[in-house]
């Protein structure tokens, strides 16, 4: 029998437990040996990775959050076995949010012999445990493993604490390929016709990037592609979001790389950016409709500032250059308090959190798309849940002009301030109002912004530090 085919008929029986007996893992995964045979593998592996957010700060051990076997190896195989673990890595400092450490999902695969064509997704041989002389390695690079997470969600189910849901009919025999541009997440494509993200950092309570498409996608609003399936695990009183399955937008590109082009051309962005605003504001409709907006009274106001002027300060404890402009940028947000203080409120509601060119793709047919509702992945996740006012993802596509424009040589700081003026024009086209009619609430968030992009670029790419700081220097010297 061949691998491909010895693969289904392992599939197929354990879809039948799992229909049967909902079963928990089984007797391979199921022992209190399994973990510390893995974490010496672990311990090396697991910080290397991308998406790792832990990253200069020491791996003090792991614990086990859960282990399911979504394909069992049968000793006697020589095909893949799945292997899906939710561990929580401890190191210190890891923060008042998860004291515990944070909690990551793996998806493992298991051989006794690894093919040549996986010998760079290779983790290491296990020497001791339950898996013994087995092979690990990242399961998703595996096409046999690739195929059987789609199976699950065409057939879904509990399989022990995993939840697996679809939305509509997924059709079989679709070619997996993973995307290697993926930093926080991991993404596999399914035959152009779909992409799977799989969170690797995962927080109890429903990710956004599920629950705010799944919104969407009731109001009807087709800037962003609706869910077609997900996955869940049931670990504690609220679920965790594992993966969502979406279309995948053939032939589209991200506004990111469509502004460098243009850059590289010598040509303006403005029909783009035009479009981008309207479409953002046609997104923030639908959210308004689709969750409560509940204004931003005094309290809150005096919340959001806080935050940014206590971000503001870390920041320029961590980056020294950042600390001759912090009096210049605190009249930011002192003008929202002061202004809040009077008892000036503003709407919230539910928005993207994190958005800027890179998070926009533009079809075939010039049609904008907004994707990646996850929000800052570093703030903790009821923070990314709750409601914002919509200036922020303008202050956040707003900076992001300014970084395209930085990154060409010349720099060409007029060619943003056109790009800034025509999106915050399309935007009120589709709104009905003006961000830049907020400018004392838009210019606190395009400071808070640029503060993050500095402590950013100062930890993973000091090359890129004069970009925010070109901006903080605006920033700090405009008027109150």
């Amino acid at each position: 029998m061949s691998e491909a085919a010895s693969t289904r008929v392992a599939l197929a029986k354990n879809t039948t437990s799992r229909k049967t007996t909902r079963r928990h893992p089984t007797s391979a995964t199921g022992t209190k040996a399994l973990l510390p045979s893995l974490a010496p593998l672990l311990h090396e592996w697991v910080p290397r990775q991308r998406w790792f957010a832990g990253k200069g700060r020491p791996v003090t051990g792991f614990s086990l959050v859960a282990a399911t076997e979504i394909l069992p190896l049968d000793a006697t195989a020589t095909g893949p076995g799945l292997l899906h673990l939710l561990v929580r890595v401890h190191q210190p400092g890891s923060g008042q949010a998860h004291p515990q450490g944070d909690c990551y999902q793996l998806l493992l695969g298991v051989r006794t012999a690894l093919p040549q064509r996986l010998a760079g997704a290779r983790i290491g041989q296990v020497t001791e445990g339950p898996l013994a002389g087995r092979t690990l390695y990242e399961g998703l690079h595996d096409p046999r493993v690739a195929d059987l997470l789609l199976e699950r969600f065409r057939n879904p189910g509990s399989l022990g604490p995993l939840h697996f849901d679809r939305a509509e009919p997924i059709p079989p025999g679709l070619t997996p390929r993973v995307l290697d541009a993926e930093q926080s997440n991991s993404s596999l494509v399914f035959g152009d016709a779909f992409i799977l993200k799989i969170f690797r950092r995962v927080f109890p309570g429903t990710n956004p990037d599920l629950e705010l498409p799944l919104a969407l996608g009731r109001e009807g609003c087709g800037r962003v592609p609706a869910p077609v399936a997900w996955f869940e695990a049931a670990t504690g009183p609220e679920p965790l979001t594992l993966g969502v399955l979406q279309p995948f937008l053939r032939g589209a590109r991200d506004g990111w790389q469509l502004a460098l082009a243009a850059l590289a051309a010598g040509r303006d962005f403005l029909p783009e950016a035009h479009a981008l605003g309207r479409a953002t504001a046609e997104v923030h409709t639908a959210l308004a409709a689709a969750l409560p907006t509940p204004p931003l009274a005094h309290d809150r106001t005096r919340h959001l500032v806080a935050g940014m002027v206590e971000r503001l300060e870390a920041a320029a404890q961590a980056v020294p250059a950042l600390a001759p402009y912090v009096p210049g940028l605190r009249t930011a947000f002192d003008a929202v308090a002061a202004l809040g203080g009077t008892g000036r409120g503003w709407d919230a509601q539910r928005v993207h959190g994190d958005l800027h060119l890179g998070q926009t793709l533009c079809g075939e047919d010039g049609f904008w798309s907004l994707i990646d509702f996850e929000g800052e992945p570093a703030r903790p996740l009821p923070e990314r849940r709750s409601p914002q006012p919509t200036v922020r993802d303008v202050a956040g596509m707003l900076r992001s002009f300014d970084y395209a424009a930085r990154s060409h040589h010349p720099w060409n700081p007029e060619w943003a301030a056109r790009c800034r003026t025509a999106y915050c024009e399309g935007y009120a086209r589709a709104a009905g109002s003006d961000p830049r009619g907020e400018p004392e609430l838009l210019r606190a968030h395009e400071t808070d912004k640029a503060v993050y992009e500095v402590l950013y670029e100062a930890r993973h790419r000091p090359d890129w530090l004069p970009v925010p700081m070109a901006a903080i220097q605006r920033l700090a010297a405009a008027p109150a």
